[in-house]
């Protein structure tokens, strides 16, 4: 699924087998950096000052690794297991920085089923040249009723200077 869909359905613990996989894809752009900065007050000048971050050992401004992080969790609310998900717990390993532009791709895979609806689903996001740039697994309540629902309208945010 990418984002630009308009209806959101979940894949219930029922239906969910093991080796299931889906993925989520997202380009990150210099509006989405600034906003993720503003949002979570991670201001790092690596992230947001270009003369900073020529300095650093990346050499270019670089996303903060929650950013990533996040578009896993974008992934299990929307795609797999989906609306209804309740997110418990999740291990991530950052592998190669993030860019401005870069797509990212994120591979969910259904690694167990437990007990009391808890699934867990091993994380893999690469960039457009398909290199990991994040690792992890996640552990969820994966919802027991079905949910089809339109994807909310989000309002239109401005950066002001």
């Amino acid at each position: 699924m990418s984002d630009t869909l308009d209806t959101l359905e979940n894949i219930t613990y029922d239906e969910l087998q093991e080796g299931d996989s889906a993925t989520y894809v997202k380009t990150l752009t210099e509006a989405e950096l600034v906003l993720f900065a503003a949002v979570s007050g991670d201001v790092n000048p690596v992230h947001l000052d270009a003369a900073f971050a020529a300095d650093s050992s990346y050499q270019v401004r670089i996303a903060h690794g929650m950013w990533s992080g996040s578009l896993i969790s974008a992934a299990l609310a929307t795609v797999m297991p989906g609306p209804g998900t309740v997110y418990l717990e999740q291990s991530l390993t950052f592998r190669q920085p993030v860019r401005l532009d870069d797509t990212l791709t994120v591979n969910l895979k259904v690694l167990a089923k437990g007990r009391r609806n808890r699934v867990t689903l091993a994380c893999d996001v690469r960039n457009q040249n398909n290199e990991k740039v994040v690792t992890g697994e996640a552990k969820v309540i994966a919802p027991t009723q079905k949910i089809s629902l339109s994807k909310p309208l989000l309002p239109k945010i401005t950066i002001e200077r």
